[in-house]
Parts: C-alpha cells; sequence; structure tokens
C-alpha cells in the first residue's frame, strides 16, 4: 500500500464469543513493519459490541491478554447473556426480515459490555512495538457462526488541534436520560462537516468531551436502541398500570432483587421508556423513579467505566463523506442525574494527523 496516504484496513476472524485479537500482531503478519516510522496510529472499529480499551488501561494491566480478559469478564457478570433483554425479543423487531431473525444475534449483554466496561470505538495510541494492540470482541461467535470483523487503522507522527468549540445539548428533566447525538435534529454532526470542510482535513479525528463542568454524566458510542420506544411504549400509554407492573414487580415483591434487576435494565433506550411513563402519568419524581435511579446512580458512579469522551474518525477515503462510521453506531450522551438547567455542555476538537 502507499504510505503516502497511510490507511490499512483489515479483516478480523474472531475464534470464540469473547476473543481478544492482536492486531499489530496481524498487521505484521500483512503487511510487515508498516509502523515502525510512525509515533503513534489510530485504531477505529466499525462495531457496537467489538472494539477497543484506552491505552492507559492496557498499561495498567501490562498489555496481558489474560488480565485483560479477567477485566471484560468481570463487567459480563454484571449483564449476563439470555436474561431479559427487550432487544433481544426478535419477534418484536419490526425492521428486521424473516430472514434477518433467524440469524440477528441476541446481544444485548454485549451492548451493555462494551458501554459498562469503557470499550472505545476510536482509540490513539502510542506506538510501541513491543506491545500488543488487542482488539476485543464481545460477540464473536453468533449462531454457532464465526463474524466477519473490521478495523481501520491509522499510523501517524503528529496531531494538531485546529479548533475548539463549546456545544450545549438540551436533555430532560429526567434524572436518567439519553441523547443520540447524531439525531439530526441538534444539527451537530452537520457542524462538524462544515468543519472539516473548512480547515481541510484529510486525516484526523473529533474529540468529544463533557465540560469540566459536567458530573453524573457519560459518553459512549453504540447502538441507539429504539426498540422500548416502538412496542413498550404502545403498552405504557394503553395500560400504563399494568406496564410498570410487570417491569417494576422485583421493586414490590422483592426489594432487594432491585440492584441486579436495575443493572440487567440499565440500557439507555429503556430509561426513555421509563421517562416517556413519567410524562404520561404527570409525575416527575415518583417513589418508583427515586427507587430506580437510586440503584442506577450506584453502578454508573462506582462500578461502570462510563468514559467522559469519546472520538469520532476523519478520512476522506469515505466516499461522500469525512466521518467515518459503522452502520449501526451513533455517539451517546448518558447522564444519571438531573442537569438543572437541562443542558449537558460539551467540548468539541477537531484535530489533523501530521
Amino acid at each position: 500500500m502507499a504510505l503516502a496516504e497511510p490507511e490499512i484496513t483489515l479483516d478480523l476472524t474472531p475464534r470464540k464469543r469473547l476473543d481478544l485479537i492482536d492486531v499489530t500482531a496481524q498487521l505484521r503478519r500483512t503487511y510487515g513493519d508498516v509502523l515502525s516510522s510512525y509515533q503513534r496510529a489510530v485504531y477505529y472499529s466499525y462495531h457496537t459490541t467489538a472494539g477497543y480499551l484506552e491505552q492507559s488501561l492496557c498499561a495498567r494491566l501490562r498489555y496481558n491478554r489474560e488480565s485483560l480478559q479477567d477485566f471484560i469478564q468481570s463487567f459480563q457478570t454484571l449483564f449476563p447473556p439470555g436474561a431479559d433483554y427487550r432487544h433481544d425479543e426478535l419477534h418484536l423487531r419490526s425492521e428486521l426480515t424473516e430472514e434477518q431473525r433467524k440469524c440477528e444475534p441476541r446481544n444485548a449483554d454485549s451492548h451493555l459490555t462494551f458501554i459498562g466496561c469503557g470499550l472505545a470505538n476510536c482509540v490513539t495510541y502510542v506506538h510501541k512495538p513491543e506491545v500488543p494492540v488487542f482488539f476485543i470482541d464481545l460477540d464473536g461467535i453468533c449462531n454457532q457462526q464465526q463474524r466477519r470483523r473490521q478495523t481501520t487503522i491509522i499510523p501517524f507522527n503528529r496531531e494538531r488541534l485546529v479548533t475548539e468549540v463549546e456545544l450545549s445539548v438540551p436533555v430532560s428533566n429526567h434524572s436518567v436520560d439519553s441523547v443520540n447525538l447524531k439525531d439530526p435534529r441538534l444539527g451537530l454532526f452537520q457542524q462538524f462537516q462544515e468543519a472539516i470542510q473548512r480547515y481541510e482535513i484529510r486525516k484526523g479525528r473529533i474529540d468529544l468531551r463533557l465540560h469540566p463542568s459536567e458530573s453524573h454524566a457519560g459518553l459512549t458510542v453504540n447502538e441507539y436502541e429504539t426498540l422500548l420506544m416502538t412496542y413498550d411504549l404502545v403498552d405504557v400509554l394503553l395500560n400504563p398500570l399494568h406496564f410498570m407492573a410487570e417491569k417494576g414487580r422485583h421493586i414490590w415483591n422483592d426489594p432487594r432483587a432491585v440492584p441486579s434487576k436495575a443493572l440487567n435494565y440499565a440500557k439507555y433506550d429503556l430509561v426513555q421508556v421509563v421517562n416517556k411513563f413519567l410524562n404520561v402519568m404527570g409525575l416527575s419524581e415518583s417513589l418508583l423513579e427515586r427507587i430506580v435511579n437510586k440503584f442506577l446512580a450506584v453502578p454508573a458512579e462506582r462500578f461502570l467505566r462510563m468514559k467522559r469522551s469519546v472520538s469520532l474518525l476523519v478520512s476522506s477515503n469515505e466516499p461522500g463523506k469525512s466521518i467515518v462510521e459503522g452502520a449501526y453506531q451513533s455517539p451517546i450522551m448518558v447522564q444519571w442525574r438531573r442537569s438543572e438547567n437541562q443542558t449537558r455542555r460539551l467540548l468539541a476538537r477537531l484535530i489533523r494527523f501530521e
């Protein structure tokens, strides 16, 4: 490949459902020592159940495969496969055809683990030829078939800050809320594209970070699931008491079961349905909301590694656009405590690779 415009995309084949693939080893086998003349490299995953951990965490775990696997598995215990996830009720997924339902993975646990343990779609590593860079796949085997994965690597020597802007993102008045930052109504991605064109960025990165004044919130890149909005919301509107009795029966029947049950449902699509229910019933801080928020706040702040920043890859090789995106990827902001003015402040930094 021509190193004048270095960009390498690898096809990866996981061997098991949780698999750690050494990307640098595969790079050397396929392309030789292409990273040797570069100081840094950005690694990008196109998937919402497979990605990378930040280099600082990998360094603390000494880049050891077994230690990294143990770290991931500790979060998988919070989100076990086969639990009562709405995402996995494929017969309710209207966007899927009958053929797709036959092969669509039931992988809500993998999405939650990705978010909970702090996996990222886009990371930048200082190049260290003696240590591995692991692509971590949480859902590598689906229906007894190996999944096809892709990752892109762009090596570079320096990065330069081109511009930085502060953004204001509206949120609801509910304590637990999530916002799809790719929603066209916000106009953020349009602003990013305009800035990329204005500054003629061919290779680079957009860093989105919570303002230092923000707390009780986090960022991730994942699938913005609307299944509960589409189906459970109908049940809420038609028979809200029955809906909440079904979802909340563990709260009333066995209060000690609330923490584990709350974790099973602690995903960004559910809280929107709960918020809709509260609005329909004319409630703002009901007993149920206080109970759920109490238990959701604990894992979010103490157990889950919700990130304060995410990155988006910029590459002119993408036909018709500059921001690289996987098919189901959206940057998502999650809060677990109400914002006083119903807005959250973000900092967006546009970086050029040199």
